[in-house]
């Protein structure tokens, strides 16, 4: 394997398990004696991924307020920081769930334009089961909408491997079905069966990572306006908040409680889930809590096992929602359920919006 640093980008639509499978990852690397960084990217700040990360201990840069591909300059300077000590020999990118043409207006820049060499991986694309089923059938309401569902085909058509996640999660049959719904939509695309959570799969998933030769070449042809509606379909809210109270709650029940409120209240208007995320902080212990669309329940990725007296709390929400409606409906529940649990809030920053249009730092999409 080369010297220089090893550039691994796992990407995936908003809910896939990228920041799980990250963080089996990175903890693989590092078991191997290899020094490891992690970038992660968002629209905003107050990122749960980030938090989370950190939390287990890793070296974390956020590139936070656009994508990687539409501020390239701040990915390049956020790697450069986290090797400012001792360069990493991995270097492991979470791009924004709703982006697509990442390997035109990151992996082919880094290659091309960027002083620092790198080693680049075969770029991987989480598929997410729920998603993907509901596209990959073609029955009725796909994905969001047909332009979202354009960003989804888009981002395993530039894949060198696709990873079917969160298999635990499913029957053999569905497993069967969406292989080979992915075979009949994108042939000969090699295709990985995986749990981030249980590890099953995961050798192969870091055996194809590992694989030497002429990766992040997929490039395709992408329409910005189509790609820009697909964005723009989802309200975007990220929020930090203090939580206090004068007899210990439970935090794990009050993260779980919060998105299960939040997902009934939504569900009332008709507005669907991409991903729900929530993370409360107290003395060193976390409590992570998910859900990854608007028919499934809330679950614990990570528990607290304690009550509290404060905690601070960050959640993000990706929700077909107009952001006033998705800010009125988070602040009332949060109210509610806070009232519930004996527990004051402080909303110390909420921010609310729609994605505006991609537009990359650099786009190089032909072959040297």
């Amino acid at each position: 394997m080369s010297s220089n640093p090893r550039f691994i980008m796992i990407g995936g639509f908003l809910g896939a398990g990228k920041t799980t499978t990250i963080g089996r990852l990175a903890k693989h690397y590092q078991s191997l004696g290899k020094r490891v960084g992690i970038v992660t990217n968002d629209q905003a700040t107050d990122l749960v991924d980030t938090n989370l990360l950190r939390s287990q201990g890793f070296d974390v840069g956020e590139v936070a307020g656009s994508c990687f591909c539409c501020n390239f300059n701040e990915l390049t300077r956020t790697v450069e920081r986290l090797g400012s000590d001792q360069r990493p020999d991995i270097v492991i990118a979470e791009p924004v769930g709703s982006c697509t043409d990442l390997v035109a207006t990151v992996i082919r820049p880094l290659q091309q334009i960027y002083e620092q060499p790198f080693d680049i991986a075969p770029y991987g694309v989480i598929l997410k089961p729920s998603h993907g089923l509901k596209i990959l059938r073609k029955q009725g309401k796909g994905g969001f909408s047909p332009q979202a569902e354009y960003i989804f085909r888009k981002q395993i058509e530039e894949a060198d491997f696709i990873i079917l996640n969160r298999i635990d999660e499913l029957t053999v049959d569905a497993i069967a079905e969406l292989s080979s719904l992915i075979e009949q939509n994108f042939p000969g695309l090699p295709c990985i069966r995986m749990s981030a959570v249980t590890g099953q799969g995961f050798d192969a998933f870091c055996e194809y990572l590992d694989l030497s030769g002429d990766f992040g070449t997929r490039t395709m042809d992408v329409d910005y306006e189509i790609y820009a509606v697909g964005e723009a379909e989802l309200g975007w809210l990220n929020a930090q908040v203090g939580l206090k109270s004068q007899t210990p709650f439970d935090l794990d029940s009050f993260a779980i409680r919060l998105l299960e409120e939040i997902n009934s209240s939504l569900s009332a208007h008709e507005a669907e889930i991409a991903h729900l995320k929530a993370i409360g902080m107290a003395d060193g212990n976390y409590a992570v809590a998910n859900i990854v669309s608007s028919s499934s329940s809330a679950k614990l990725s990570i528990g607290c096992g304690s009550t509290v007296l404060a905690a601070d709390l960050v959640v993000n929400a990706r929700v077909a929602a107009d952001p006033e409606l998705l800010t009125n409906t988070i602040r009332s529940t949060l109210r509610s359920v806070c009232q519930d649990f004996g527990v004051e809030e402080t909303v110390n920053t909420l921010q609310c919006f729609r994605p505006g249009r991609p537009v990359p730092t650099h786009r190089l999409a032909g072959t040297e």
